[in-house]
């Protein structure tokens, strides 16, 4: 059996930078139509993180640093086959003078109704890459939703989308925490202990539980989950512990593209680093999927290395943000190429 049925990454995630240009215009190299648009200015501050899918439409957008509701605010005018097309925007996506971001998976590039679950959902899904979006309508009792991976996903991002201001929080779900675990995108909680999300149970290979609690779950409310599943030599959802020295080596499976790194065990943000803002090693730029601020340039502390089977964290300063002596972490990673190709061809090294 081949190490991997993926041998590029990049047909299924890619990252892309763009200049903005307060019009319209299209973006491409992506390598395919995505499914999920993730939009970040880099050098400006107070700019939002911006999530746009292809389930709720190029209109609707969501914000990973906030608890807003849903906005239709038409950034994005559609999904092509080599990249996306930009309305005039803001300065979170399209100004001139700014410079951007994006983060681009590919679903299905359709939708299909399924009714796995209690409460029927609608999903795109790529059971090769193991990514779906799924839609959903919240009951307020606990409930099962469909989503379509036909293998239990890692990691799970759910927005309501009708709810903003008020503790309408972002409630990820990732296997290292286990389902008794509270943690949200837009804030730099640590995690807690609670039963109200995932219902103290695990997801299948074809549904995840969701608790009572209105965040995810709220009687008549429209929800949107991300939902991924390990895929090997493409994708990992794991956790490791701090050292607080230059080489704490993180077990991939491949040369990553893009790593998103919490830390569990107190208070700080989500650090996202990728193969495209940095292309050498180490990475020194950091972007935060729960904070507006612009890329933070850094070329002393947090640095990263990826190698062809993992990442090194190189942060020997006492701070927490990837590398903190003792602390926990989980993390996202996508490949660039895995450590071994199906035709068993060794990755090279950056």
């Amino acid at each position: 059996m081949a190490y991997s049925t993926i041998d590029k990454g990049n047909k299924y995630f890619n990252t892309v930078l763009f200049s903005g240009n307060s019009g319209t215009q299209s973006i491409t190299g992506v390598g395919f139509q995505p499914d999920l648009v993730w939009l970040k200015c880099r050098n400006s501050a107070g700019t939002w993180n911006n999530l746009i899918d292809s389930v709720r439409g190029a209109s609707k957008t969501l914000y990973s640093n906030t608890t807003n509701s849903e906005g239709t605010d038409n950034y994005l005018s559609s999904f092509n086959s080599n990249g996306f097309s930009l309305n005039t925007g803001d300065s979170g996506t399209n100004t001139s003078g700014n410079t951007y971001v994006s983060w681009n998976w590919l679903a299905a590039n359709s939708t299909t109704s399924n009714t796995n679950g209690t409460i029927t959902s609608t999903v795109s899904a790529n059971t090769t890459s193991g990514f779906s979006i799924v839609s959903y309508t919240g009951t307020g009792s606990v409930a099962t939703v469909g989503h379509g991976l036909g293998i239990a996903p890692k990691m799970i991002i759910v927005k309501n989308r009708d709810q903003g201001a008020g503790g309408w929080n972002w409630k990820v779900y990732h296997a290292s925490l286990g389902n008794t675990k509270d943690i949200s995108l837009n804030r730099t909680d640590a995690a807690t202990t609670t039963t109200n999300f995932w219902n103290n149970t695990s997801p299948t290979s074809s549904v995840f539980t969701i608790g009572t609690d209105g965040v995810v779950n709220t009687n008549g409310n429209k929800f949107i989950a991300y939902c991924f599943a390990e895929i090997k030599g493409y994708s990992k959802f794991g956790s490791y512990t701090g050292n607080n020295s230059l080489n704490n080596f993180v077990y991939t499976g491949f040369k990553p593209a893009y790593v998103m790194v919490k830390i569990t065990s107190t208070t700080e943000q989500w650090c996202i680093k990728d193969n495209k803002r940095n292309t050498i090693n180490p990475l020194d730029r950091n972007l935060f999927a729960n904070a507006a601020n612009a890329e933070d340039y850094n070329t002393t502390n947090h640095l990263i290395d990826f190698v062809s089977n993992g990442f090194v964290l190189k942060d020997n300063t006492s701070q927490n943000l990837t590398n903190g002596n003792g602390q926990s972490y989980i993390y996202m990673a996508f490949a660039d190429s895995p450590f071994v190709s199906s035709k068993a061809i060794p990755t090279t090294a950056r």
